[in-house]
């Protein structure tokens, strides 16, 4: 099963988002998600956090906080997301190779074209303290469950 980190980098009353258009096989191609990717071998998913976002981004992590896992499932795919808000930045944005990069403010997060299950975890991880564990089940890309993830 993939392991990866995902992201939201808050700052300002706005989150980082990046909007996938570079790739030309990409799953996410067409939307905005939050910044991350895989675990490599022998890394923790904290270090995984800092150089994807570093890679991604060209900024460097201050400070986060461990926000939760989400399981993605679609079709026979599926992937741990360990989930993080980062608060507190340092350097400048680079162009990203995978898509564009935008400062996006709180309120208009929700308008984005996300996957559907992004609008269920986002306002819990914007809005609550709570620590989010939840199961995103997709056929053919289309979110069929969203159940609590134990």
């Amino acid at each position: 099963m993939d392991k990866t980190v995902l992201a939201y980098i808050k700052k300002d009353g706005q989150f980082l988002m990046l909007y996938r258009n570079k790739k030309e096989h990409d799953i996410n191609k067409g939307k905005w998600i939050g910044i991350g990717g895989h675990i490599e071998e022998g890394e923790t998913k904290e270090q995984a956090l800092v150089r994807e976002i570093k890679e991604e981004t060209g900024l460097n992590v201050l400070h986060y906080i461990y926000r939760g896992e989400l399981l993605f499932v679609n079709n026979d795919f599926e992937e741990v997301m360990y989930l993080y808000l980062v608060d507190d930045i340092s350097g400048n944005v680079i162009d990203c190779d995978e898509g564009e990069l935008a400062w996006v403010k709180q309120n208009d997060l929700m308008s984005l074209n996300m996957w559907e299950g992004d609008y269920k975890f986002l306002p819990l991880l914007i809005n609550t303290d709570e620590f989010i564990r939840l199961e995103l089940r997709y056929c053919d890309d289309q979110l069929v469950e969203v159940k609590e993830w134990s």
